[in-house]
C-alpha cells in the first residue's frame, strides 16, 4: 500500500500535462478552480486506496493521470454547469407545472434580452426626467385587453390573494361560498391565505349549491368583501348551483362598504370556447358585468411569465399599489419584460405567436402527420424498434380546464430488449432532456408540445438510444 501511495503522481505533474490545458480551457475555467479540481480527485483517489474501494488506473499505471484529468473534467461539467435547464416537452401537457408552464413567445422573449443586456426606465419618467412608477409598464396594456380602469402586477396570483385581503379585507368579514374554497398547487388553500391575510372568513352556502341569497344574508356593517373564487383546477358535476358574477356585482353595488371581488386563477384573454375548448370566463367579460377587482395568473392561459394581475376599479387598484406589501410582493423588470411583449401579442391580434394557443388550438391530423414522420425516421435509421401512431389526449395542464381533453395522435414507441422505463430514462438524461410519457409499457410522444425544430434532435435521441440497445 506504501507503495502505491508513493506513485500517485502530484500535483504539479498533473498541471504539467497538455490535457491539464485543455480542460481549463474548455471549461472556461481559471488554473486555481482546476488546480482544485485536481486535487480533489487526487484526495479522492487516495482515500480509496486506503479503504481498499478503488476501481480504476493504479498509480504507477499509464492510464492514472488521463483517468484523474477525465475526474476532474466531469466534476468541473457537475460544478460549473446550471441546474435549471432547457427540457423538450413531449408530454402533451401544454402548461405543465412542473416544466415551468408557459413558454413564452418570441415577443416577450426578445423584450426581455433587450431589457435584460441594458438600463432600462424601470422606475424612471422619461418625459418628466424624474422618478417613475414601476407598476405604469404593464398597467397601459393590461387596461387596454381588459377593459379595466386600473391594474398591476405582483408576483404570482396567490400573492395577488394575498395582498386584495389583506389592504382590503384584514379584521373584516369576507364572504365566500363553501364550494368555493378550492387548495392550489403546493397544499395551498384560498382558507389559509385568508387566515394569513386577516381577514375573517365567513363560509355561505354548500359544498355544491350556494345562491346569491346565501351571500346577501351574512353581509353586515363588518362586511369588507364579497369573494369568488374560479374553480378552475377542479370540476363539480351534477346537482349544481352558484351565484352568477353579474348577481354577486349587482349585491356589492347594493352596500357602500362592500368590494365584489373575483379570482378567476388561470385568466383567459383570447375566447377559446370559440374554439369548442373549455368554458372559461373571459377576464374583460368579468370585468364588463361589473366585478370590483379580478386577479388572475400570468403563466397559466395568459401564456406568459409567472406574475400575478390584478386589474379592476382604479380606487381600489391605488390602495393596493401603496400597500407595504406591494413593495415585498412586486416584480423585477424582466417579468414586466415578458408580459408586456406577451400583452403587446394580444393587443395586435396576434395571439397565435403565443406558444400556449400555438399548442392549443393544432389540429389532430397535423399532430398525425407529425407523428408519422418520425415514425418514418425510426423504420428507416433504427433497427430495433417498432412503432404505431395512435389517437389519445392532450392536457392542458397547469390546473387549468381539468375537463378539457384534446385530441392528437400519439406515437407508440417500442424497443426490442429496452424497456418502457429504460426508454423514457434515456430520453429524459439526453444531453436536452426529453419528457416523455409512459401508458401499458409503451413509450409515448406527443408533438401537439413540441417545436418543430426540437424534432430532430428527438429523433437523434432515438437512434443514439437505439445503437446503445
Amino acid at each position: 500500500m506504501k507503495e502505491l501511495l508513493r506513485k500517485i503522481p502530484s500535483i504539479h505533474e498533473i498541471q504539467q500535462d497538455g490535457r491539464f490545458a485543455e480542460m481549463v480551457k474548455e471549461q472556461d475555467i481559471s488554473i486555481e478552480q482546476g488546480t482544485g479540481l485536481i486535487q480533489d480527485a487526487v484526495a479522492n483517489l487516495r482515500k480509496h486506496l486506503l479503504k481498499g474501494t478503488w476501481e480504476g488506473p493504479l498509480p504507477g499505471s499509464a492510464d492514472l493521470n488521463d483517468f484523474l484529468l477525465q475526474q476532474a473534467e466531469q466534476a468541473a461539467k457537475n460544478k460549473f454547469s446550471y441546474t435549471l435547464s432547457k427540457v423538450i416537452n413531449a408530454s402533451g401537457t401544454i402548461l405543465h407545472t412542473n416544466l415551468g408552464r408557459a413558454r413564452l413567445s418570441e415577443t416577450a422573449a426578445r423584450h426581455v434580452l433587450e431589457i435584460a443586456r441594458n438600463y432600462n426606465n424601470l422606475e424612471y419618467d422619461l418625459e418628466k426626467g424624474t422618478r417613475g412608477s414601476r407598476h405604469k409598464h404593464a398597467e397601459t396594456l393590461i387596461r387596454e385587453v381588459t377593459g379595466a380602469e386600473a391594474a398591476m402586477v405582483v408576483n404570482n396570483n396567490a400573492a395577488a390573494v394575498f395582498l386584495i385581503l389583506s389592504a382590503l379585507g384584514k379584521n373584516k368579514e369576507v364572504i365566500v361560498s363553501r364550494g368555493e374554497l378550492v387548495e392550489i398547487g403546493g397544499s395551498f388553500r384560498v382558507s389559509s391565505i385568508m387566515e394569513e391575510s386577516g381577514a375573517d372568513l365567513i363560509e355561505v352556502g354548500t359544498t355544491n349549491k350556494t345562491r346569491a341569497a346565501d351571500y346577501e344574508d351574512k353581509i353586515n356593517e363588518n362586511t369588507s368583501m364579497l369573494m369568488k373564487v374560479h374553480r378552475s383546477n377542479f370540476v363539480i358535476r351534477g346537482f349544481t348551483e352558484e351565484a352568477e358574477t353579474e348577481e354577486l356585482a349587482e349585491l356589492a353595488s347594493g352596500h357602500e362598504h362592500v368590494i365584489f371581488y373575483e379570482d378567476l386563477g388561470s385568466g383567459m384573454l383570447y375566447d377559446l370556447k370559440n374554439h369548442g375548448i373549455g368554458s372559461e370566463p373571459l377576464v374583460e367579460d368579468v370585468i364588463s358585468k361589473g366585478a370590483d377587482l379580478v386577479s388572475f395568473s400570468g403563466d397559466k392561459l395568459l401564456g406568459g411569465p409567472q406574475a400575478g394581475i390584478i386589474a379592476g376599479k382604479k380606487r381600489f387598484i391605488d390602495i393596493l399599489k401603496k400597500h407595504q406589501l406591494a413593495r415585498v410582493l412586486r416584480v423585477d423588470k424582466m417579468t414586466l419584460a415578458a408580459l408586456e411583449g406577451t400583452l403587446l401579442d394580444y393587443l395586435k391580434g396576434n395571439e397565435k405567436n403565443i406558444p400556449a394557443y400555438r399548442a392549443l388550438l393544432m389540429e389532430a391530423d397535423e399532430l398525425k402527420n407529425i407523428a408519422h414522420e418520425t415514425a418514418y425516421f425510426l423504420l428507416e435509421n433504427c433497427s430495433n424498434f417498432s412503432t404505431e401512431v395512435k389517437p389519445d389526449k392532450s392536457q392542458v395542464g397547469g390546473g387549468t380546464m381539468p375537463e378539457v381533453e384534446l385530441d392528437t395522435f400519439v406515437l407508440s414507441i417500442k424497443h426490442k430488449w429496452m424497456d418502457a422505463d429504460k426508454l423514457e430514462k434515456g430520453l429524459r438524461t439526453a444531453e436536452i432532456p426529453i419528457i416523455a410519457r409512459i401508458h401499458r409499457d409503451e413509450l409515448l410522444l406527443d408533438f401537439r408540445t413540441v417545436d418543430a425544430e426540437e424534432i430532430p434532435y428527438i429523433q437523434n435521441a432515438l437512434f443514439d438510444l437505439d445503437r446503445q440497445g
